[in-house]
């Protein structure tokens, strides 16, 4: 862009992730947007194992055996994670549109609080799920 004698003007750059310091309210924005990807994906999981359910036994049987197996397990527990952490911080952030929980030493701390309580509350479901028989 040129100013009226015709010389460039220097433009405003926007600030590149090189000039931010990285902290953990940063992960925790990045978290929350990944787990919501994460449970779309979870939401198609749940339609497939519907879809071969309502195909037959034998077509769910192979969808159970699927999802049955290491890396499916591997898969639900992520998908266990992305529900405990996308429930916790979205209350979080019903806190803060409400006006509370603002300040930078609030905001780590209750993203501390989020991630021990996903992973608490998952740990918790799977350890059930292995007693029960209900995972392996």
């Amino acid at each position: 862009m040129a100013d009226a004698s015709g010389a460039a003007r220097a433009r405003p750059l926007s600030p590149h992730l090189s000039i931010w310091r990285w902290h953990l309210t940063m992960l925790g924005s990045i978290l929350h947007r990944a787990t919501g990807v994460a449970l779309y994906v979870g939401a198609l999981i749940v339609a497939a194992g519907a879809v071969t359910l309502a195909v037959g036994p034998e077509c769910y049987g192979g969808f159970a055996a699927i999802m049955g197996s290491l890396p499916g397990e591997l898969v639900l527990f992520g998908l266990t994670l992305s529900l405990f952490y996308h429930l916790a911080n979205g209350i979080r952030h019903l806190v803060w549109d409400a006006g509370a929980g603002l300040s930078p030493r609030s905001a780590t701390m209750t993203f501390v609080l989020v991630l021990t309580f996903t992973l608490v509350a998952s740990v918790a479901v799977w350890a059930l799920a292995f007693a029960t028989g209900g995972a392996r």
